[in-house]
């Protein structure tokens, strides 16, 4: 008798085996679009710069950098490689040439050089040009107008070719409606490999062989890149700091915003990067040197508010080196592109006394 009643109660409360509760909908379980955003909201940052001097920037930027290696792991370029010319092309004021470069136990890097008529052994400055996203890779710089403003301003320019772009891509539709940098990432995973530091070891390389050439004076070398190049410009200012200048186009934005959206650019990963920091915290590493960092007014891919907070947290370590000149926000009428008028007279300002 006692059982019978008692059944009904824990049938009731889902007790029992076989029954189920009824479900309050204030409880339901979080999708995972809605656990990230929220996570992303309130993501640790927990080395961010609070510093106001310039020891305290110094030691902060030594533990950071530390912190950034470990975390993208081996990126070192190889000490030494072969170079094979695919095509020359030469035009009435510059010459053009698709190379490649190879190193055992590296994969074979595809570039341009861009080099002005007549150049003087160690007389020019170079410019190591990063591309963003699209189907030509290195050659929307190498064979466009982004590289002959470059050259014809005086500059050596060289553009690599990243990964999963451009020659390196293969057939696109081979991919379907997916995202290669997503796909690329997962797959150099699994070999234990990082996308970004991949890309990271290609740029070094390219800016070594660009401070080698005859024609270059490796004390005098900058850095530009737009969107996604954009990110690879900071990335390699932030960790290589013989580069004297860099123009950081189209990516001034931040992770912490980019993943709460249904993201999916394993091209720009840094894995934990979050814990420690983000996008403003690696681009301080660049300071004092001087960084442009160029919006367009109609560039969708920057949200105001996010790029004012990256430009704040930014300008923190450059006034605390005093070099708070040395940070550039060059906001122009314009898309997602670079602006040449606000970059060439820097770069000249830098790279060419």
């Amino acid at each position: 008798m006692f059982l019978r009643c008692l059944l009904p109660l824990l049938i009731g409360l889902g007790l029992v085996a076989g029954t189920v509760a009824v479900a309050d909908e204030s409880k339901k379980t979080p999708t995972v679009d809605e656990r990230i955003r929220a996570e992303a909201k309130n993501a640790p940052l927990e080395m961010r710069f609070k510093g106001t001097t310039a020891d305290e920037c110094r030691a902060w930027q030594k533990e950071f950098t530390a912190k950034l290696r470990e975390a993208l792991g081996p990126y070192d370029p190889p000490k030494q490689w072969k170079v094979t010319s695919v095509r020359k092309v030469e035009h009435d004021d510059y010459t053009f040439e698709d190379v490649i470069l190879e190193a055992k136990g590296h994969p074979s890097l595809p570039l341009c050089v861009l080099t002005p008529k007549n150049a003087a052994k160690g007389k020019h400055a170079g410019i190591l040009a990063l591309h963003g996203h699209g189907p030509r890779g290195h050659l929307a710089i190498g064979e466009g107008e982004s590289g002959r403003t470059l050259v014809r301003a005086g500059y050596v320019v060289v553009t690599p070719c990243f990964t999963p772009f451009g020659v390196r891509l293969g057939k696109a539709e081979d991919y379907g409606k997916q995202d290669p940098c997503g796909i690329t990432f997962i797959r150099l995973q699994l070999l234990g490999k990082l996308l970004i530091a991949e890309n990271l070891r290609d740029s070094l390389w390219a800016m070594e062989f660009l401070a080698a050439r005859p024609e270059v004076n490796p004390e005098r070398l900058g850095c530009v890149g737009l969107s996604y190049g954009g990110r690879m410009c900071m990335l390699t200012a932030a960790l290589e700091p013989r580069i004297k200048i860099a123009v950081v186009a189209g990516a001034l934005n931040v992770m912490q915003e980019r993943i709460e959206v249904k993201y999916s650019c394993g091209a720009q990963v840094i894995p934990g990067l979050l814990k420690y920091g983000d996008v403003p915290e690696i681009g301080s590493l660049i300071a004092p040197r001087p960084a442009i960092w160029q919006w367009g007014t109609n560039d969708t891919l920057i949200k105001p508010e996010w790029a004012e907070e990256a430009s704040k947290r930014m300008r923190v370590a450059y006034k605390a080196l005093g070099a708070s000149d040395n940070f550039m926000i060059d906001r122009f009428e314009g898309g997602h592109a670079w602006h040449w008028d606000g970059a060439l007279p820097e770069l000249q300002k830098v790279l060419q006394k």
